[in-house]
Parts: C-alpha cells; structure tokens; sequence
C-alpha cells in the first residue's frame, strides 16, 4: 500500500531466519531453549533482576496483578489506579481479577498525574498501575515514591518502554512488576511476545508456574533432566498458557542487538519533527519529562478537530493513528467513569504522527508540511 504509515516492522530478516533455524534444527520451538536466551539477554541489557519471557505483554499484566493479589491477599473490590488513556489491555488485567479500576488524570507528558493519583487514594488502594505512554517516563519518579510512601504496590504498563532510561537507569527497578511487549510494531519486535519483571524472587519463581498451567517443571527442563524419573512433574494450581516460545524468542533476540540503534534513529526522526513543528501555533506536541532517555515509540501531537485533521492528511498519502481514545467512554468501563478532564481533551486531539525506521527526512518534511497546512487552513488563516 502507498503512502506514508504509522507503523512500519523493521526486521533483520536474515539474522531472524538463521535464530530460528536453530530452533527448528533442534527441533525445539517452544518454551525453554531460546526463551531462557532471551531472559538472561533482557536482564543483563535492563540491569533487572528477574524476567520471564511470555506470549504478550496482555498475558504480563494479567499476571502481574493476579501474583501481587495472592501475594498481599487482596480482595476482590479492592482498587487499582490507573490511566484512562491506554490500549484496554492495561485496564482489562485489573477487571480480570475482580478489581476496581480508579482512573486517574494525565498530565502533560500523557503519563498519570501524581497530584491526581494522590487525590484518588482510598482505603482499598492496593496498586497503581503506571503508563509509560510512548516510552515516556512522565512523573514515574514521583508516583514511585508516593507508592513506596503510602506502602501500595506499583505495575509499570512498559509496553512501550524498551530502552526506555531515566537518569541513565533502564525503567523497571522502581516498580514491583514491569511488563514490556516485543509485539510486531513495538520498538523490539517479534510476531507477538511479551515480557514479566518482578523484583521480587518468590514472585518470578512463581509466575513461571502460572504461565504452564500451573505445573512445576516444564518440558525443556524435564528434557535436560537425568534422573528416571524426570517425565514426573506436579500440578500446584490451575494456571494459564501464558508462556512464549523459542520462534519468538529468536527474533526478539535478534531486536535487542539492535534496539539502542534503532531507538536512537527515531530520537532522531523526532527532532526531525520537532523542529519542523515547533513554530506552529495550533500544534501542540507532547513533550518528553526531563531525564528521560524515551524509546520514543510514538511521536505524538494535540490539535482541535482531530478527526477532520486526520481525513485531510489520509487525503495527501498520510496515515497516522491516535494512542488512544480513554477507556472512560468505552461501555465495559461504564460502571468506573470519572473525571478526568485532561484525559478526555486528549483522548478528542491526540495524533500519533508516523513513525518508522524506514522514514526518511523527505518523508518527515512531507507530514510535517501537510499537518501544517491542514492545521492552518482549519483555522481560517491563509496556508
């Protein structure tokens, strides 16, 4: 398809391609072999102590909220804040286990608000779950130590964060679980993979149950076994099949060589866009906190009229997306909708302006100049 897109995925295909001929020369594609690869390469690139590699970043936040419940004995009813303005998964992991999301407002770097997340806290707070929107670190710094103040537990939503530093650290090491996706479009991609960071021992020894159905030995490790009876193992609670193999595994592999190349190019495209934008009073663009070395999966703008922005810019060749529209008018999220003004302003004008690693500057100059004059004709003033 013509034009210029959104998203783009960027794999190395060769390098993915002889990864995953490993696997299939060993015979081995599932879960082990290349997954455990993946595992120590995260934690030795983040500096984290403990990942687990998963089918997505949707089954990690499940289970991190499902893990941190049994583990402080949470009941259901109990309350999670979080941030209206996220893809459903976020928000969905809290419904899953019977909990009540309490959303709260974003600020300026579309992350949650630490003064509205503190006006939310109740008895019944077990949690905050934090966004990083677009690898954006907002005031995470902020909200992790109001969570370690008040003693409620804190989920990092990193789906768009890897790469993402603060102050020179890997995100991760404030929150007590961490997810990050290696989906298709994300910054490290895959076909569709996720990964778990817990800080806490017992609770990654834990997960890599829950993900295999609740069984205490999966089959790489019963294969690697020389004992007579290693086909044994034991079943200790239901649990999901949550866990990711070694074909994605290969690739993700593959992405992380790459991945503080690649997040500085798009750092670069950004700037591109940046300074072709700045001087335009009718775009607001969303800036990155301080200290924050973003992965920069999105470059996002706020104008009025969003909608109709988006038509005319389809109309020049142009396909951008909005990240996202807040789940407060979504009717499963009907019953918990509150205030959230600047959450609802952004949910009507964000846009998510293309961004690849196959943009050029041309293709940057060409966005940047039909928003402009689409944004200039909208407002009555000659373009």
């Amino acid at each position: 398809m013509s034009g210029i897109h959104l998203f783009v995925p960027n794999f190395r295909t060769k390098e993915c391609l002889e990864e995953i001929r490993i696997c299939l020369d060993k015979g081995w594609t599932g879960l082990g072999f290349k997954t455990l690869e993946m595992e120590k390469a995260w934690s030795e690139y983040t500096g984290l102590p403990h990942a687990h590699f998963l089918n997505s970043a949707t089954a990690g936040l499940h289970l991190a909220v499902r893990l941190l419940k049994d583990a402080d004995g949470w009941k259901d009813g109990d309350e999670v804040i979080t941030s209206p303005l996220t893809f459903v998964s976020t928000n969905h992991a809290i419904l899953y286990e019977n909990l009540k999301p309490v959303f709260a407002d974003v600020d300026e770097y579309l992350c949650l608000s630490p003064e509205s997340v503190e006006s939310r806290l109740s008895d019944r707070t077990r949690a905050v779950m934090f966004v990083g929107m677009g690898g954006n670190t907002g005031s995470l710094d902020r909200i992790a130590q109001l969570c370690r103040d008040k003693n409620i537990r804190l989920i990092l939503d990193a789906a768009h964060m890897a790469g993402t530093r603060f102050e020179g650290k890997h995100v991760g090491a404030e929150s007590d679980a961490a997810v990050f996706s290696f989906q298709a479009v994300k910054n490290l991609p895959s076909a569709d993979s996720g990964m778990i960071c817990f800080a806490d021992q017992a609770l990654d020894r834990a997960v890599r149950k829950w993900t295999w159905l609740g069984i205490n030995k999966d089959t790489y490790t019963r294969t690697h076994d020389q004992s007579a009876y290693k086909w044994q193992y034991e079943v200790e609670h239901p649990g999901f099949k949550y866990h990711g193999n070694s074909i994605m595994a290969a690739m993700a592999l593959v992405g992380l060589r790459y991945l503080d190349q690649d997040n500085a190019r798009r750092r670069e495209i950004c700037q591109w866009y940046d300074e072709a934008l700045s001087q335009h009073s009718g775009i607001e663009r969303i800036p990155t906190a301080p200290n924050c070395e973003s992965s920069r999966h999105l470059y996002q703008i706020a104008v009025d009229k969003r909608d109709e922005v988006m038509l005319a810019m389809n109309e020049k060749g142009v396909y951008p997306g909005v990240h996202y529209r807040t789940n407060c008018e979504y009717l499963v999220y009907r019953d918990y909708r509150v205030e959230c003004p600047q959450a609802t302003r952004y949910s009507d004008s964000l846009i998510s302006l293309p961004l690849h690693l196959g943009l050029s500057k041309k293709d940057v100059s060409h966005v940047a100049k039909s928003l402009m004059n689409i944004v200039t004709l909208q407002r009555g003033l000659p373009a």
